[in-house]
């Protein structure tokens, strides 16, 4: 199940808003089909991102996939942890396994994003 308190996007990332900030990552659905995480490559703080556009890449056994953003901002944080321990995102994504924290640009932005009901459809809806 994932955390009601997030905003998702159709990338599988999540947000989670407190004020002006947003923390991001991947979902528990990306982390599982991405399989072992065994790199990241960490966005640079203070860089400016647009909403939908790579922030980072990660590398799985399986596969190389972009990590996008749900919003515009600057970010002012990433989790240097993942750096050497990326797996720390397959045990828990939404949790330590966070990957950036940006300062928003436009915080009501989040409202066009999936609430977590809204997310788990779309998830069923890609499977088909």
């Amino acid at each position: 199940m994932n955390p009601d308190d997030l905003k998702y996007h159709k990338e599988h990332t999540w947000v989670r808003i407190a004020g002006k900030k947003g923390t991001i990552g991947i979902t528990d659905y990306a982390q599982e089909a991405l399989g072992d995480i065994v790199y990241i490559d960490l966005p640079e703080v203070d860089t400016a991102v647009e909403a939908d556009s790579e922030i980072s890449e990660i590398e799985s056994t399986k596969a190389t996939s972009a990590v996008i953003t749900p919003l515009a901002g600057v970010i002012v944080k990433v989790n240097d942890d993942l750096a050497e321990s990326p797996e720390v995102i397959n045990e828990d994504p939404y949790g330590k396994g966070w990957i950036a924290v940006i300062e928003l640009e436009n915080p009501a932005e989040a409202e066009d994003l999936m609430d977590s009901s809204e997310y788990e459809k779309y998830i069923e809806e890609e499977a088909k």
